[in-house]
């Protein structure tokens, strides 16, 4: 009888986890589960790119977003990190939070606010970047963005105060993260 009760727990679990379960071509991040919408081949920049959004969210409009990118003609992460670094810091519309390199590991993360507008609502981006070494060719890259709308002051102070409080949190989170496989097209 006990091994009777033990198999139908087992079986109970096992159906759980499936039940659970993410597929391939999904990002679980924050209890939110992002979906690959966009996979496409820019051969023009040697790129392959994955992009993930919510259910209710697309290219078009979302709040926040997941993206993958493979650069096949890249080779040095730390290096191609370094270049974006100095792009964020020479553009006026965005602001450096921090950027953190590990030599030993070929890893980069870096973290920045980015304002910009759309249908005549301002807003900043909070955008984190993981750089690393491709197992085969080129260089992965790890992008998690948010989106925060504001329309006085005050709410600036307010997603500053947000930002500074999750900014160690997110790259904490986005060095364990690991890269999902790479899809070359959706099959549609």
């Amino acid at each position: 009888m006990r091994k009777l009760w033990l198999f139908y727990i087992v079986l109970l679990g096992v159906f759980f986890l499936i039940g659970q379960s993410v597929t391939a071509e999904n990002i679980q991040f924050n209890n939110d589960i992002y979906k690959l919408q966009v996979s496409q081949r820019v051969e023009d920049k040697k790129l392959v790119e994955n992009e993930y959004y919510k259910d209710d969210e697309s290219k078009e409009y979302w709040m926040s977003m997941f993206g993958v990118y493979h650069y096949l003609d890249i080779s040095n992460p730390l290096k191609y990190a370094a270049q974006i670094d100095s792009k964020i810091e020479a553009n006026d519309k965005c602001v450096l939070l921090k950027f953190v390199q590990n030599k030993k590991q070929d890893v980069a993360v870096i973290s920045y606010l980015e304002n910009g507008s759309q249908n005549d609502k301002n807003f900043f981006v909070y955008n984190v970047y993981k750089y690393a070494k491709h197992p085969d060719k080129g260089i992965l890259v790890l992008r998690f963005s948010k989106k925060y709308v504001f329309n006085t002051n005050n709410e600036i102070v307010e997603i500053a105060k947000e930002v500074q409080k999750i900014n160690d949190m997110y790259l904490e989170k986005m060095i364990l993260t690991p890269f999902p496989p790479i899809v070359e097209s959706l099959g549609q």
